[in-house]
């Protein structure tokens, strides 16, 4: 099963896809979506102000090593994203406080916002 973030009238919900085999079959499965809590001290990405820190590439969010409103220095790793069988760090490009715009075990895209330091 793999899982996603989606995003529905500005509400983020998780949802898991089962994954079928190499022909096709699937056991049926009931799709249940549960809304995210999202913390308060996260500011919505498209109101966040600061130094956007991008994904270079389509991974998954392996590990966040920081927490919302930490203090970070330049080049300090922000989380793990893998692609690829690979680990890849990725690091603030600047000092100052974080805010992380994604969750452990989400699927995200090249260029989307992973956080914001302002």
């Amino acid at each position: 099963m793999r899982n996603f973030i989606i995003t529905v009238n500005g509400k983020q919900y998780e949802v898991g896809v089962e994954e079928t085999d190499a022909s096709g079959n699937v056991s049926p499965v009931t799709p249940k979506a549960v809304p995210l809590a999202v913390s308060s001290t996260a500011a919505p990405a498209n109101q966040a102000q600061g130094t956007k820190v991008l994904s270079p590439f389509p991974g998954l969010i392996k590990n966040i090593l920081v927490k919302n409103g930490d203090s970070v220095k330049k080049d300090q790793p922000l989380l793990v994203l893998e692609a690829m069988k690979m680990d890849n760090d990725i690091t603030a490009p600047c000092d100052g406080t974080v805010t992380v715009n994604v969750v452990k075990g989400a699927n995200v895209e090249s260029e989307a916002i992973l956080a914001v330091i302002s």
